[in-house]
């Protein structure tokens, strides 16, 4: 494992004959978030690293009495009494954190049906993609984020740590879903000129997958669809919701399809009564496959 960053202290803790080195790097993280440092404390005995805690300049807000750097070579301070005190002990209790494996990416197609209305027009586009999917063999996940548990993202910024978020809900199934998937598509109806609530909680909260992804330079090639339906007659009306999917899209890495939006679809069943659309969004869809 070689040593990320720049190396801001190495100590050397000499105890039961054994030579330990309590590192502390830096990382500059400011190609992802302006400013963004990452600080690394490792305990190594020769090649084997023994321990590691991770944190970030983001994690701290302004007001608080302590920064990431300090947090970091305090602890390093303290893991250098541990050492002295017992080095089997300090094994025991500082278990190697996991990092993340990575997934494989598949054939499956997952669509996002964005919409807490089951019978709704976005319902109706996602039946329609999902349908060109199986026929191209695909196999195909729905997710209906209204109805799952998701906890909004605080901005806490700890995933950029671990690669993980701090909440254990079924966002892990959902980012694993899309993280092996080829093609995501994600169905909005424009509620207050933007996307609904839970869909925006989940788009979120792929901040972990982004943190995944740096943490573990795993970068996979999907695509990317944004079919989005308004009440209202004009073009203008998408024009937050495709803010909103872009930078999620960009966000991810994921390559953007041209978008499928359709507008003045205020009654439930108006997607079935424009001319054509059925057939361009499964055109779409079974071209993309």
């Amino acid at each position: 494992m070689e040593q990320a960053g720049k190396v801001i202290r190495d100590q050397q803790v000499q105890a039961d004959g054994t030579a330990y080195h309590v590192i502390v790097s830096e990382e500059d993280l400011s190609r992802f978030y302006p400013g963004l440092l990452r600080y690394t404390l490792e305990v190594r005995a020769g090649k084997e690293v023994l321990a590691v805690f991770r944190t970030n300049s983001y994690e701290y807000s302004p007001a608080m009495p302590f920064q990431a750097r300090q947090v970091a070579e305090e602890r390093a301070t303290s893991w250098e009494e541990e050492l002295r005190t017992g080095p089997s002990a300090f094994r025991e209790s500082h278990p190697l954190p996991p990092l993340p494996a990575g997934h494989v990416q598949g054939r499956r197609v997952v669509i996002i049906q964005g919409s807490p209305r089951a019978g709704g027009n976005s319902a109706i586009l996602a039946s329609w993609a999902a349908e060109a999917a199986r026929r191209k063999g695909r196999e195909v996940e729905v997710i209906y984020p209204h109805d799952m548990d998701i906890h909004h993202c605080i901005g806490c910024y700890q995933c950029y740590n671990t690669g993980t978020c701090v909440f254990q809900d079924d966002m892990s199934e959902i980012i694993d879903a899309v993280a092996g998937c080829s093609l995501l598509v994600i169905c909005s109806p424009v509620y207050t000129n933007t996307v609904p609530a839970g869909l925006k909680a989940l788009l979120d909260r792929f901040l972990a997958m982004h943190a995944e992804m740096t943490l573990g330079g795993h970068v996979l090639s999907r695509k990317g669809l944004l079919m989005a339906v308004a009440g209202r007659k004009g073009q203008d009306n998408f024009m937050c919701v495709t803010e909103v999917i872009r930078a999620f899209f960009s966000l991810l890495g994921i390559t953007p399809l041209q978008p499928v939006l359709v507008d003045a679809t205020d009654l439930i069943g108006d997607v079935t009564k424009v001319e054509g659309l059925e057939g361009r969004v499964m055109s779409v869809v079974r071209d993309t496959l």
